[in-house]
């Protein structure tokens, strides 16, 4: 037990005995939960720590804004130091620098200017690089000066920071978090800004949604970096306890590099791994003799074509078998453990995927509440202000002479409200008031203005009094942001196996792993591919399509396949590529959960704006017909498409583009919709099948200024339907959801091929231009995150006008696989 003096001047002298465990015990808990609390955590509701908190609001208090100037981030560190962080600046500045790094955050905070760094070198000193808040940022910190949420002092009570941040989307699962406390960790994967909001606005529409309909919409984390993620389970348990781990792959494709040479081309590496890291770890693993086959490695990474890593293949040597070894030897493959832990109310607690997002919606929905108490009050004070001013301008002489023939300021208020029954604000109101203020104009403005309040204020009541209509505005506000900062996917989820394309001459591993099974691949109206089983039917013993159950997504095509057998996709380039299901994501044989799939586009490595448009079989196969955005068609025999994994179909004139394409055997029908509202069907057999270098011929006479929306084939005249939604072009996209109409595909006649065809839609006034099309049985229509949105009623007559729409389609397909 140790003595202590005490230094106080009555006390001079004084030695006090202090029990040392005690004392340790005592030091140590609150040394514990300064660091959770005050430093290694983040908070559930606005996913930041204290000092990335304090970085952007007093960014935000500086007046800093993504359309001004850039200024030093010296000059925020010290700003931050000095007001609110009790630490020193280079703790600071590497917080800032995080907010700011791509590779870091999925959504970055910080706009920098400068060197921020890489994933093999560290940032310039603050004194050099220049920031500014990023746009998403003052999504987090918008509203602050409406009282949405609680102040505190800072450190010395000179200054005041806000508790938490309004935040306006999920940042917890959007940028994911890491650190380490006392006796804790956290680690948080990076989301998809899309997917979590649709995750998020479908909890708060259906508050007992379980784990399994919310990762409908996140099947699994978006890392900035790209990369594949293998196996899924680990993710579902994540999800599910709020602890698991993934393993990330790097995204490698086997090229020619030159004659009779092949190598291994990396565009995108695991989380957080960079490529200085990976050639250093082959290097290693080469010269311990670990690994062989490798003739070189060159790093051809550049500002304008991204991450490219060349690995050069000894003759002799199978670049499936190096990959396998590269992964289980370098950081191309990864792994990362997920530990959701996180502050609710103060306390550190391990959370799934539905507890942040319930905690944030939560809120979420306390800072909408208090924003629309505050605005509804600024409203009523306003209102009480304006009430007063008409009264005065309505007999402005007496209140002249009442103002005129009063002592001082005191009596002309008194004399003001005991005159004209007004309160002391107004009363204070009208002797502040400007002269120029008492015109005519004025008044009618006044009058005008005092009906918009009165409207505003009626409807923040009826807000602030209905549940359903509060949470419905909470919607509307992260609709809003996904819209405005959302990006597509960057990460393919797999369920295992290496990426690399396989030669079909010789099947890898992976391949003689899984069975080759009957299935069904689906391309969905977003563009996601997944694969599932076809089941045998117990009482005839044939196969039966899966029960798709997924109120998400919408199908564009479907191919029936083998597991290792191979279609191939037609892209709007007029290009077809072969590929083999054996990689894509299954799902159970009873549920197709599209949302659950991986983006075409990404999966087949395309690039500059082309998309896939269609699956189609290859093999014993019916002709395929495309149709461009022109009005051309054609139809192309499957003994015409050869062997090659990457032909093209049909030669396109200049700033032509493929908008449809599906087989389309004689006695069928091929469909054409225009921007216009020109619909026009004539048999597929008045189209002859052509070679792979032919252009096609006109298929529908196009109008200048406009372009084909929709082409398609019709094998069921009878029960097919059409769908048509228009908009106009002068809207913001996004902003005006237009009208729609369902029609039988029976009422539209059938013409000639190359004419004009007939009218499929009537537009209302303000509308120009149909902005989708769709014809075929079962239609389901789907916004951009692929949830479903409601149609009008079939049956409307062909040419007539649609009914306005509550939400925008983003794409229209079939509820059918």
């Amino acid at each position: 037990m140790p003595a202590t003096r005490s230094d106080s001047p009555a006390d001079h002298g004084r030695i006090e005995d202090v029990d040392v465990a005690t004392e340790m015990q005592g030091s140590f808990l609150e040394y514990a939960y300064s660091v959770i609390y005050s430093r290694a955590l983040p908070d559930a509701r606005d996913g930041l720590k204290p000092v990335q908190r304090r970085i952007l609001f007093q960014m935000a208090d500086m007046g800093l804004r993504p359309d001004r100037g850039h200024v030093k981030s010296a000059r925020v560190v010290g700003e931050v130091m000095g007001k609110l962080h009790p630490h020193g600046d280079a703790a600071i500045y590497d917080a800032l620098v995080r907010l700011a790094q791509p590779f870091s955050l999925r959504v970055p905070l910080v706009d920098g200017h400068g060197n921020f760094g890489s994933l093999d070198d560290g940032p310039a000193a603050a004194r050099y690089t220049e920031a500014r808040p990023a746009p998403p940022a003052v999504a987090l910190t918008d509203d602050l000066g409406e009282d949405v949420v609680d102040f505190i002092p800072n450190y010395d009570g000179q200054f005041q920071q806000p508790e938490v941040l309004p935040a306006a989307f999920p940042n917890l699962l959007v940028n994911g978090a890491s650190g380490i406390a006392v006796g804790m960790a956290t680690n948080m994967a990076p989301h998809n800004l899309i997917e979590v909001v649709g995750a998020a606005i479908h909890l708060l529409e259906h508050p007992d949604a379980t784990v399994e309909d919310l990762m409908e919409f996140v099947p699994g984390p978006d890392l900035p970096s790209g990369g594949i993620i293998v196996g899924l389970e680990g993710i579902k348990d994540a999800y599910a306890k709020g602890r698991g781990s993934f393993r990330t792959r790097a995204k490698v494709s086997i090229e020619s590099l030159g004659p009779r040479r092949t190598g291994l081309v990396i565009t995108e590496l695991p989380y957080l791994v960079g490529p200085e890291r990976v050639i250093e770890k082959i290097k290693d693993a080469v010269s311990a003799k670990k690994l062989q086959g490798i003739a070189d490695v060159t790093d051809l990474t550049d500002r304008h074509n991204g991450l490219r890593l060349v690995i050069g293949i000894k003759t002799g040597f199978d670049p499936e078998a190096v990959l396998e070894h590269l992964y289980r030897l370098t950081p191309l493959e990864d792994s990362f453990g997920i530990n959701n832990v996180a502050l609710v109310e103060g306390q550190p607690q391990t959370l799934g995927l539905r507890e942040l997002l319930r905690v944030y919606l939560d809120h979420r929905i306390r800072v909408v509440t208090r924003r629309s108490e505050y605005r509804l009050a600024r409203r009523r004070e306003r209102l009480h202000l304006v009430e007063g001013l008409l009264i005065a301008i309505l007999d402005i002489d007496e209140v002249i002479q009442v103002i005129r023939t009063s002592d001082d300021g005191e009596q002309a208020r008194s004399r003001l409200m005991d005159v004209f029954d007004l309160s002391q604000p107004q009363a204070e109101y009208i002797l502040e008031l400007r002269l120029r203020r008492l015109t005519r104009f004025s008044r009618i403005e006044l009058e005008s203005e005092r009906d918009e309040l009165k409207a505003e204020i009626a409807r923040l009541e009826e807000l602030l009094g209905d549940d359903v209509l509060l949470r419905a505005q909470v919607a509307r506000e992260l609709d809003a942001v996904a819209e405005a900062f959302g990006t597509p996917r960057r990460t393919l989820l797999l369920n295992g196996g290496p990426v690399a394309p396989r030669s079909r001459a010789a099947a890898s591993a992976a391949q003689l792993q899984i069975a080759d099974a009957p299935c069904r691949v689906y391309l969905s109206a977003t563009g996601r591919m997944v694969r599932a089983e076809l089941v045998a039917d117990a009482e005839g013993g044939g196969i039966v399509a899966p029960s798709r159950r997924s109120k998400h997504d919408a199908i564009r095509s479907s191919v029936d396949t083998t597991t290792r057998g191979e279609i191939a996709a037609v892209t709007t380039a007029g290009r077809l590529v072969r590929l083999s299901p054996v990689d894509l994501p299954s799902v159970p044989a009873n549920s197709v959960q599209v949302a659950a799939g991986t983006r075409a586009d990404q999966y087949l490595g395309l690039s500059g704006g082309e998309h896939v448009v269609a699956l189609v079989p290859v093999a014993d196969a019916p002709p395929i017909a495309l149709g461009t955005a022109h009005g051309t068609v054609k139809r192309v025999a499957a003994t015409e498409l050869g062997t090659k994994n990457d032909i093209e179909v049909i030669a396109l004139k200049p700033g032509d583009r493929v908008v449809g394409a599906a087989v389309a055997p004689d006695g069928s029908e091929l469909v054409f919709v225009t921007s216009d509202a020109q619909l026009l069907r004539f048999d597929a057999g008045a189209v002859r099948p052509q070679g792979r270098a032919a252009g096609g011929m006109s298929g529908i006479r196009v109008t200048t200024g406009e372009s084909v929306v929709f082409f398609g084939v019709v094998d069921d005249a009878e029960e097919a339907e059409v769908v048509t939604v228009a908009g106009s072009t002068g809207a913001i996209a996004g902003a005006d959801a237009g009208s729609a109409k369902v029609s039988a595909f029976a009422e539209f006649p059938p013409k000639g091929r190359g004419t004009g065809g007939v009218r499929a839609q009537r537009f209302l006034k303000g509308e120009d231009t149909l902005s989708t099309a769709w014809v075929g049985v079962q239609p389901r229509a789907v916004g951009a995150d692929g949830a479903t949105r409601a149609l009008p009623p079939s049956g409307a007559k062909r040419d007539a006008s649609g009914q306005a729409l509550d939400s925008v389609i983003g794409a229209v397909g079939t509820a059918i696989g």
